[in-house]
């Protein structure tokens, strides 16, 4: 109460009392600090009980008001004292011994404001980073510390100036000679303060040892490195309080690698450091504002902190760990369903109520903070500079991909086999780094590009399980597989089609090679190209509606005009004739679109014009040809394998009439993602019928004619065949309500979604042709 009246009495007369020269008023509330601890007996008072809060803040104020009042850059006598005076270097020493209590509280608030509101750069001087680094390195000792809020905000406000100026960030790489003796000679110096047994006292000739003026004019400091050493000595000489003595190689992040014991000099990044021990804090927001600043800091483009944060702090090790526990804390099984429908994540808005949430299920709130965790980890890696960036991807890659995933996805659990696939699902559609994209990309798929043989198909073990979970036992096993290969062939990274398609077609050995002869030239009677299949000679065409075809005059027509780019000998088909080969493949009596308004073929030519342009924008900086590879150039002699992915695709549309509607759709809907690439092998190898297939080699338009050929002889078997198909697409479009169960439902709906497919390979065709042919 005393100490309150006297604080208020003070104020009065300071209000009433003439106005000082700012420089002495700054130095009257400086000294007016110090007498405190010459004059003081009582040192269990809290800092709230003295005067040294107000003298602290008018002591800011007047800096603040001497540097507006001053051109811009020019330093005026109250900072040249502060700066000359050390007086921050005697801040940081009253703050570490915590005397009196809560005084570290005040002096980093402090500091926080200095930095935050003073407009010159001080950061660059001896008697201003010195200090504050040694202030970084009392962050984040102990978590959930009164002064866990100052802390944070006094971390964050040091990593935006380092933001503002990179290179100041050179004085904050301390050098450290030798890391193990530096570690002895630490633990050395706590037990004989633990011997010792007090506590650090503020003595007047500390204070006065602080003030003394030395040799450091105030100038910007020119050797960072020799400020590091120095500041290793410094810290020596300081009075110092009991710690723990448990100190580890760990924790100092000291590696023992033959590296960092070899002699030369290692470097120490204290402000990551402090920052990744207040990741861990119980309270969310401290928590948050500590991966703001980890954050601010890899984005820097120094390569010396790129290379200290890489090499000498845990940040690696704690974005992985965590993504390692809290991907371990999952429940065992999770519906795929609400791991895909859960909201978007956030890293820094992962607050979750479950009492609040109408669509709470078990897990839910482990899967938010997994998915947040991976979100922030996408982030960081996105914003970091490149050889950190590098460095985090892989420790993702080897630390969690490899060393935690591999394995459930790798089980023979068909629950835990679903929940795996869906969480990697997941990540493929919320991956947003390029660096990490492509980590992930060669954890999936391999590194490989050499075509495939049908005797390495097991190269990449976990690539060959997941191709073949795509043909499981278990439908929901192989939709989600197919769903997470759908996302991944959307992401923006050349290798993932190359490794599953492109590196099997490269040499076309897919076709029959004819050198070609005059004959050839020229187009034969009916209109048929030389060497294509006539489909009107075909047996399984014999039926088809004149109606449904164009003439051969017509498609003469109708063709594209002959190029110098793409004459017609170069095996180029014209679209239409490819388009009426697509919509010509379903007999009559096999579709139904028809009979329903608003299902015709032009239904699809919008959206394969929005995604085929999506693709080629995505694929413009991968520099494909735009013209297939000269055959002459081509080893034809090698045997054709279409490769492990397109084989089990190629397979599970044979049995597209035997199998789910809902495995149906997502096997079209992985072709034709397929067939939507701009590069030329794939749209001859999938979307020319007229392709001169070699032999024992089979294309996407071969396993359709299959496929339809089986068709028409079950058709004979099925009375009202086509009033029981329209009946089915009815109800799938929700136009009829649900009735009776219709006898062969899997095979009418087989038929509805391959009437479907064709129609929207045919747009696909069409839009391609038409896309690339426009200038």
């Amino acid at each position: 109460m005393f100490s309150k009246f006297t604080s208020i009495l003070q104020h009065a007369v300071e209000a009433l009392a003439p106005s000082l020269p700012l420089q002495e008023d700054f130095v009257y509330h400086w000294k007016a600090i110090t007498h405190y601890y010459i004059e003081t007996s009582d040192d269990k008072a809290p800092v709230t009980d003295t005067n040294i809060p107000s003298h602290l803040e008018q002591m800011l104020d007047i800096l603040v008001q001497e540097e507006n009042e001053r051109e811009s850059g020019e330093t005026g006598p109250c900072m040249e004292y502060l700066l000359h005076h050390k007086i921050l270097e005697t801040l940081y020493t009253l703050g570490k011994a915590d005397c009196p209590p809560g005084m570290k509280q005040q002096v980093l608030a402090f500091y926080t404001k200095l930095l935050g509101r003073i407009r010159q750069p001080l950061l660059p001087h001896i008697n201003v980073h010195r200090p504050v680094q040694k202030l970084i390195r009392l962050c984040g000792e102990v978590l959930a510390t009164p002064t866990e809020n100052e802390e944070i905000q006094f971390l964050c406000i040091v990593c935006a100036k380092l933001k503002q100026d990179p290179y100041l960030v050179n004085f904050f790489l301390e050098v450290i000679q030798d890391p193990v003796l530096h570690l002895c000679r630490r633990q050395s110096k706590l037990k004989a303060m633990a011997l010792q047994g007090s506590a650090s006292v503020i003595t007047e000739d500390m204070i006065k040892e602080q003030e003394s003026v030395g040799t450091d004019t105030g100038q910007p400091e020119e050797t960072p490195a020799a400020a590091g050493a120095e500041l290793m000595e410094k810290e020596d000489e300081l009075p110092q309080q009991p710690e723990e003595l448990s100190f580890s190689l760990d924790e100092l992040n000291v590696t023992s690698s033959p590296e960092s014991s070899t002699a030369g000099p290692n470097q120490d990044y204290n402000l990551v450091n402090s920052l990744l021990n207040l990741t861990k804090s119980p309270d969310g927001r401290i928590a948050v504002k500590a991966c703001e600043g980890l954050m601010l800091l890899v984005s820097l483009p120094e390569p010396a902190a790129a290379k200290c944060l890489t090499q000498s702090t845990c940040l690696c090790e704690l974005l992985t760990d965590r993504l390692a526990t809290l991907y371990k804390a999952l429940p065992q099984s999770l519906d795929p369903l609400d791991i895909e429908t859960v909201e978007a994540i956030n890293w820094g808005l992962d607050s979750y109520s479950h009492k609040e949430d109408a669509s709470a299920f078990p897990g839910k709130r482990a899967l938010i903070s997994f998915l947040s965790w991976f979100d922030y980890c996408d982030q960081l890696i996105k914003e970091a500079q490149k050889t950190t960036a590098v460095a985090m991807a892989k420790a993702v890659r080897e630390r969690f991909f490899i060393d935690v995933m591999e394995p459930q996805l790798m089980q023979t659990s068909e629950i835990g086999i679903l929940t795996s696939t869906a969480l990697l699902h997941r990540i493929v559609r919320q991956v947003t780094s390029d660096v990490l994209l492509q980590e992930l990309v060669y954890f999936i798929l391999g590194e490989h590009r050499e075509p495939e043989t049908l005797a390495d198909i097991n190269r990449h073990p976990l690539r060959h399980r997941l191709i073949e979970h795509c043909d499981h036992i278990s439908d929901e096993i192989s939709i989600m597989t197919l769903r997470m290969f759908e996302h991944l062939l959307q992401k923006p990274h050349e290798h993932i089609l190359y490794n599953l398609v492109l590196r099997n077609l490269e040499e076309r050995n897919y076709m029959e090679y004819k050198p070609p002869c005059q004959e050839d030239k020229d187009v034969v009677e009916n209109g048929q190209i030389a060497g294509a299949v006539d489909l009107e000679e075909d047996p399984l065409f014999t039926d088809l509606s004149p109606d449904n075809t164009l003439s051969a005059q017509e498609w003469l027509s109708a063709s594209p005009p002959v190029s110098p780019e793409h004459p017609k000998n170069d095996g180029k088909t014209e679209v239409h004739k490819i388009v009426n080969s697509f919509l010509c493949l379903v007999p009559d009596e096999a579709k139904s679109s028809y009979h329903v308004e608003g299902t015709g073929y032009d239904t699809y030519l919008r959206d394969a014009h929005r995604q085929f342009r999506d693709y080629c924008v995505v694929c413009l900086r991968w520099e494909w040809p735009g013209s297939p590879r000269s055959l002459e150039k081509c080893n034809l002699e090698a045997s054709f394998f279409e490769g492990h992915f397109l084989k089990v695709l190629f397979e599970r549309m044979g049995r597209i009439l035997d199998q789910p509607y809902d495995v149906n759709l997502q096997v079209t809907s992985v072709l034709s993602k397929l067939s939507l690439f701009p590069h030329p092998h794939i749209h001859e190898y999938l979307l020319d019928p007229y392709v001169n297939l070699a032999s024992g080699c089979k294309s996407l338009f071969s396993v359709i004619v299959r496929v339809v050929g089986d068709l028409m002889v079950r058709i004979q078997r099925i009375p009202d065949f086509t009033p029981k198909l329209l009946l089915v697409r009815k109800r799938l479009l929700g136009l009829e309500p649900e009735g009776p169960i219709i006898d062969h439902m899997t095979l009418l709906e087989g038929v509805i979604v391959l009437e479907e497919f064709c129609k929207e390979l045919a747009a696909i065709a069409f839009v391609k042709y038409h896309t690339s042919a426009t200038p």
